[in-house]
């Protein structure tokens, strides 16, 4: 064999060797760059084979609900009592002492039960106290916990009653705005974002609670700096919308007592999924006087796509001079309004930018509907 034809030989071994790893470098890629599911609209799951790989085909039912956008009060019993607060009590032998405080107790804890005994309110933790005068044996929640806690009652010498030293708090009631009601459930969600308490910025945990018709009574507009307020009244002798069964970081879920109308929408609309909703002009529904709901128009200016829920989903900026001379943009209690993008419900939204009254976040629609799957497991 001649030096040329053993030098061309090599030559196309070097090129086999290239062409093969080329080819098989490019089925790792494919294969990688197929997904293990893909998700389309229709009413079934299916398992197909494709060439490389098996993929799950998960399909989203068409879900519809009607839009919201009145204003509703909440009334809300936490489960059992939560501390607000911590206090050093001056007791009748003139010592200063913090018995939550020398315990272990923290402002935040959820105190759920003394001598297993449940309490739910500051008179029940008083009287359960100054029963048993010697030391107590708490059940305590904190972030989820649940932790014994043991302690010493002091007697005060104030009023001569035996104190644990904490402050305590049973019940909030606050105003937002409906989002969803789904006709076929009778489920409803509103706000967005948690209910959360002002002294300790914890999740409260709901014991009871109901919705309630609201009205709006005036609005104080948002500025730089200082978020907007829209205020308003609820009567707790009026018949209530419904139960109050979760509060969750994506907002309040329960059930109506009964139907609910949209003046908009006479039918319920289809929910956009997140690969749906767009950059550009989208409307929200908000009450801000009265009773009359009212349709606004707004920007949306991102789209932050989400593997796992999340209350800042997108970024939105209320371009309706309407609304923009009402309230200034967006404010305090308007948290829950239902963001509509062609015809679809895609959203709510949950908070203002502090120094940007404009501007605020939404939250896809799909992580409020979400939570309403926990509704059939309480009781």
């Amino acid at each position: 064999m001649t030096e040329r034809n053993i030098t061309r030989l090599r030559l196309f071994s070097v090129l086999l060797l290239i062409v093969s790893l080329i080819l098989f470098t490019g089925t790792g890629l494919l294969f990688n760059s197929i997904p293990d599911q893909i998700k389309i609209f229709a009413d079934e799951t299916k398992i197909i084979n494709l060439p490389l790989k098996e993929v799950t085909i998960k399909v989203l039912p068409e879900t519809k609900v009607i839009p919201g956008g009145q204003p509703v009060g909440v009334r809300m019993d936490v489960k059992g009592v939560l501390v607000v607060g911590l206090e050093e009590i001056q007791t009748v032998d003139g010592d200063k002492v913090n018995p939550g405080l020398e315990a272990g107790l923290e402002i935040g804890d959820s105190i759920l039960a003394i001598n297993n005994e449940p309490v739910d309110s500051p008179e029940e933790v008083k009287t359960v106290v100054n029963k048993q005068k010697g030391k107590v044996r708490l059940k305590v929640r904190r972030q989820g916990d649940i932790l014994y806690i043991r302690i010493s009652p002091v007697q005060a010498a104030e009023d001569g009653l035996y104190k644990i030293g904490v402050w305590v708090r049973d019940k909030t009631a606050g105003l937002g705005t409906l989002t969803f009601y789904d006709p076929y459930t009778k489920s409803f969600g509103a706000l967005g974002h948690a209910i959360t308490d002002p002294d300790t910025g914890h999740v409260l945990p709901v014991e009871r609670g109901e919705l309630l018709s609201a009205s709006v009574e005036s609005v104080k507009q948002g500025t730089a700096g200082i978020p907007g307020e829209i205020r308003g009244i609820f009567y707790e002798a009026d018949e209530p919308l419904g139960d109050l069964n979760l509060n969750t970081e994506y907002g309040i879920f329960g059930s109506f007592y009964k139907e609910f109308t949209n003046p908009f929408y006479s039918e319920p609309l289809p929910i956009g999924y997140q690969n749906q909703v767009e950059e550009g002009p989208a409307w929200i529904l908000a009450t801000v006087d009265g009773n009359k709901i009212e349709r606004y128009e707004i920007c949306i200016d991102k789209v932050n796509h989400q593997t796992k829920p999340g209350t800042k989903s997108m970024v939105i900026t209320v371009t309706d001079p309407r609304l923009l001379k009402k309230t200034g943009g967006i404010v305090q209690g308007m948290s829950g309004s239902p963001i509509i993008q062609n015809d679809k419900i895609i959203g709510a939204i949950t908070h203002v930018f502090v120094n940007d009254p404009l501007k605020g976040y939404g939250i896809f629609i799909e992580w409020m509907l979400q939570q309403t799957d926990q509704l059939s497991n309480i009781s």
